[in-house]
């Protein structure tokens, strides 16, 4: 007698899984992340205040001069209104570069978008639609990468003015105090969330299929494994740079708006 196989049609449907961890702790802790760093972020630019201590923007000379990662370059023209915040000037550029970011559109698309929570678990849609008709300006990370550099190299020149002690009779001294500290590693924290992009990765060495039949060829294989080093911890580098941003904006709230003292180590 022939054996009979019964087959169990698979279980569909939004949140249908098999799973039976806490999957969801992961989407939740993700969209508490990002839902604070966005509306924090959003609040520091519309208001435009207190992100410059040291010289400001009058150009008075006190101490260091430190200034806010949202608001540099600092980008302030006479056309301007009083009321329009040069945060809005620069926010547009590194807010692209994490949009577009391959880790954050995973990181939100399963957060906010619920496409899916998480693996194995079921979704909304019957079909994942992926970077189509609204979401074709993620095809821009590339463009927003270049971007991205640049302001490395401004936030680099930024703590190397923090480390800079002007006194009232305009003397130049090196010095480091808890702001340029702060700033420096915010920069570090950046930069290394930067390098470990997943297209620097494929710009420097990722599209090749031979390193030894191009030019420059072994410059090019060391440069590419130091970015495929960093690109293996790419999520962490962009939860500590995106926290570590906004605690350094808030620090020199704190300090332009005279609520705390740079505290200066030498």
């Amino acid at each position: 007698m022939a054996s009979q196989s019964t087959t169990t049609a698979p279980r569909s449907g939004f949140g249908v899984t098999g799973r039976t961890d806490n999957w969801w702790i992961g989407p939740l802790a993700t969209a508490l992340g990002l839902g604070a760093f966005g509306v924090y972020s959003t609040i520091r630019a519309v208001s435009g205040v207190d992100y410059v201590h040291g010289f400001g923007i009058e150009g008075d000379v006190v101490g260091n001069y430190l200034l806010s990662p949202f608001f540099s370059p600092l980008l302030i023209f006479p056309w301007m209104p009083t009321w329009f915040s040069p945060a809005f000037l620069i926010l547009w550029a590194p807010g692209g570069f994490r949009l577009t970011c391959y880790y954050y559109r995973k990181a939100y698309y399963r957060s906010f978008f619920l496409d899916p929570p998480a693996c194995a678990v079921g979704e909304p849609r019957d079909q994942y639609k992926g970077e189509t008709r609204l979401f074709l300006f993620q095809n821009l990370h590339r463009f927003f990468l270049y971007i991205a550099l640049i302001f490395i190299i401004l936030l680099t020149i930024d703590v190397v003015h923090a480390c800079i002690f002007v006194t009232v009779d305009g003397t130049r001294q090196f010095g480091l105090s808890v702001g340029s500290l702060v700033l420096g590693l915010c920069t570090t924290l950046l930069a290394l969330y930067t390098f470990s992009c997943h297209s620097l990765r494929h710009l420097v060495g990722g599209k090749l299929d031979c390193f030894s039949c191009v030019a420059m060829g072994d410059a090019r294989h060391k440069v590419w494994k130091g970015v495929s080093v960093l690109n293996k911890r790419h999520m962490l580098w962009a939860w500590l740079s995106l926290f570590m941003v906004g605690f350094a904006d808030y620090y020199v709230f704190l300090v332009a708006s005279g609520r705390i003292e740079d505290l200066r180590i030498f």
